[in-house]
């Protein structure tokens, strides 16, 4: 994929209305790296003038800062905050819950301010500018879609509407989980649990939220956030249900409902 850098956009005196910020999950991880793609793949279809910092992406700090580590998180924030506004970047859409949480509530602090949106948001006001065109017989037409609420979209930033809108865009059947909403689950990897050792107990927390979103009788299950993705697709294997159920984030099942 061609995806333009603002380093490179800046080179030739233009800059991007949109950063797209990718996030850690999004560039290393196998499978989140399918998410990126399928993001930026409705970007360029849409024509949307956007770039990617590319090698000049750091970390946000946010394992760093919930695991404790607070030095090593304003040493990250410092210098993502120094690349961006040296740029004059003001926008930045993103497809992690958690980046999105921090550049919005707790960049502004350390004098990072912009306007940050999350991919279902951003997707929404497309789908709501009629910028989004879906093909008549979708792929998921009729499908039974159940919803997983990250905890750093719902709880933290009150953000429950946009992602279920844009599912409804698709002509699919939602099926919602006994606990959702502000009354949701988390998949187990908040807080930087992603990166640690389970602790003891009797389930794991991914493997009791997978098995509510099974037993929705859902055939996908989509989530919002690459940690979601991550833990909802273990516990579905753990269930031996890989057959039956996928977990797949909300900007891919836009990209391959594109017309």
């Amino acid at each position: 994929m061609n995806v333009p850098t603002v380093a490179a956009l800046f080179a030739e005196g233009k800059s991007p209305d949109i950063l797209f910020w990718v996030g850690c999950a999004g560039s290393f991880d196998q499978r989140a790296q399918k998410i990126t793609k399928a993001f930026a793949t409705i970007l360029d279809k849409l024509s949307i003038n956007y770039a990617i910092l590319g090698k000049e992406e750091m970390c946000t700090g946010d394992p760093a800062r919930r695991s404790g580590n607070e030095f090593l998180f304003q040493m990250m924030a410092y210098q993502n905050i120094h690349t961006l506004n040296n740029y004059g970047i003001k926008k930045i859409v993103t497809i992690c819950p958690h980046c999105f949480n921090i550049f919005k509530n707790e960049y502004p602090e350390l004098g990072g301010h912009y306007e940050v949106i999350h991919h279902t948001v951003f997707l929404q006001q497309l789908i709501d500018e009629g910028k989004i065109k879906m093909k008549e017989e979708g792929t998921f037409k009729g499908k039974k879609i159940t919803y997983h609420d990250s905890c750093y979209l719902g709880r933290a930033n009150n953000i429950y509407e946009a992602p279920r809108k844009v599912l409804e865009a698709l002509d699919a059947e939602l099926v919602e989980m006994k606990r959702c909403k502000s009354n949701g689950f988390c998949c187990g990897a908040g807080g930087a649990q992603m990166f640690k050792e389970e602790e003891k107990g009797t389930t794991r927390v991914n493997a009791e939220r997978s098995n509510e979103a099974i037993d929705t009788g859902a055939q996908i299950i989509a989530s919002a956030c690459p940690y979601c993705n991550t833990m909802m697709t273990d516990g579905v294997k753990l269930a031996e249900k890989e057959e039956s159920v996928k977990v797949m984030d909300v900007a891919e099942l836009i990209a391959e409902s594109l017309k």
